[in-house]
C-alpha cells in the first residue's frame, strides 16, 4: 500500500505528528521500533496534563487514541533502510517488508551514550538523571551531584543548584579554570577533581559516589549530560544535512520541521538540541501539519 505519510518512530513526537495527518483523512502508517529515550524513567513530570504518569502509559493511550482514526496504522518493527523512489520514499523494514509513501517523518530519535562509570548504567533514569525540568523537584532539597562529561558541566551543576546542595564530580574529564572556578562559587557548588570509581545504591533510593582515592560520597541523584548519537541511520541514507548540537549531531530543519531533503521532516529528539517530552510533541505536532500542507499545496 501507497501511504500519504509514513512516520518512523512511534514515541511522543513520532506520535503526534501522525495524528494531525489522520485527522485530515489521510492514510499514515507509523513504524515503531518500540525503545523509547525514556523507556528507563519510571514517571513523567512537567509535561502539561500528564506530570507524573508513566511515560509507557501516556504512550499507550496515545496509541489508542491515533488507532480510533481509520486511515491511521501502527507497525511493530525496526525501519532499517529508507530510500527515495519516484516522487516518494520507500521504507525497508528488518522483517523485508517495504512500504512507500509521498512523505515522511523522522522521529527516530537518540542514543545516549553513558559515562564508563561502574554502576551508572543499572541506574540511568531512576537516579541517575540527564534533566532537572523532568526529575529535579522529586530529589530536591539534599545533596546532589554533577558528573562532569565536559566543560558544559558547569553550567550544568550552575543551574542544578536550585534543586539542592550540589557537588560537580570532575571525573577527570576537565579542568575548570578561574572564571568557572568563580562562577561555581557563587551558587555555592563544592568542585571535586577526584575520578568515580563506582556508583553504589545507598539503600534509601539514592546513591553512594566512590571515588578512586577511597573516598565515598551520598548524593540523592546525580546529573550528568552524556553525548548522543542518532538511533537510526535514516537520515543519513536520505543525504539528510546534520547540525552539531550541544551533545551530538541533529537533524538540520528549517522553520517548517522540514530536512534538507523536500518530502521528510523530522521531530523530537533527532532534530533538537534540547529535549524533553513538551518539545517532542511541539516539533511532531508541527511536522505533521507541515507535512500535511505539502500534501496539498507542493
Amino acid at each position: 500500500m501507497q501511504y500519504d505519510l509514513i512516520v518512523v518512530g512511534g514515541s511522543f513526537a513520532g506520535l503526534s505528528a501522525a495524528i494531525q495527518v489522520a485527522r485530515a483523512g489521510r492514510n499514515v502508517l507509523v513504524i515503531d521500533a518500540g525503545q523509547p529515550r525514556n523507556r528507563f524513567a519510571k514517571h513523567s513530570h512537567g509535561f502539561l496534563g500528564q506530570d507524573g504518569r508513566r511515560p509507557g502509559a501516556i504512550l499507550d493511550d496515545a496509541r489508542r487514541q491515533l488507532l480510533a482514526y481509520p486511515t491511521a496504522k501502527v507497525l511493530a518493527g525496526l525501519a532499517g533502510r529508507a530510500a527515495a523512489a519516484g516522487s516518494g520514499f520507500e521504507i525497508t523494514t528488518d522483517r523485508g517488508q517495504t512500504f512507500g509513501a509521498a512523505r515522511l517523518v523522522l522521529a527516530t530519535g537518540v542514543r545516549d551514550i553513558l559515562p564508563d562509570v561502574p554502576g551508572l548504567a543499572d541506574h540511568w533514569g531512576k537516579s541517575v538523571l540527564h534533566c532537572p525540568y523532568c526529575h529535579g523537584y522529586e530529589v530536591a532539597g539534599g545533596p546532589l551531584g554533577v558528573l562532569a562529561t565536559g566543560p558544559m558541566a558547569v553550567h550544568q551543576a550552575q543551574l542544578i543548584a536550585d534543586w539542592g546542595d550540589v557537588t560537580l564530580f570532575a571525573n577527570g574529564t576537565f579542568e575548570p579554570d578561574a572564571e568557572q572556578l568563580l562562577a561555581l562559587k557563587k551558587r555555592d557548588v563544592r568542585f571535586e577533581p577526584a575520578g568515580v570509581a563506582e556508583l553504589e545504591e545507598d539503600g534509601s533510593g539514592g546513591l553512594i559516589v566512590r571515588l578512586e582515592d577511597g573516598r565515598r560520597t551520598g548524593v540523592r541523584a546525580l546529573f550528568t549530560a552524556p553525548p548522543n548519537t542518532m538511533s537510526s541511520p535514516l537520515a543519513e541514507q536520505l543525504g539528510c544535512t546534520f547540525t552539531e548540537g550541544f551533545l551530538g549531531s541533529v537533524i538540520t530543519v528549517d522553520d517548517r520541521q522540514q530536512t534538507s531533503v523536500q518530502g521528510v521532516y523530522a521531530a523530537g529528539d533527532a532534530a533538537r538540541s534540547m529535549h524533553n517530552i513538551a518539545f517532542a510533541v511541539s516539533s511532531g505536532a508541527f511536522a505533521g501539519i507541515c507535512a500535511h500542507q505539502s500534501l496539498v499545496f507542493d
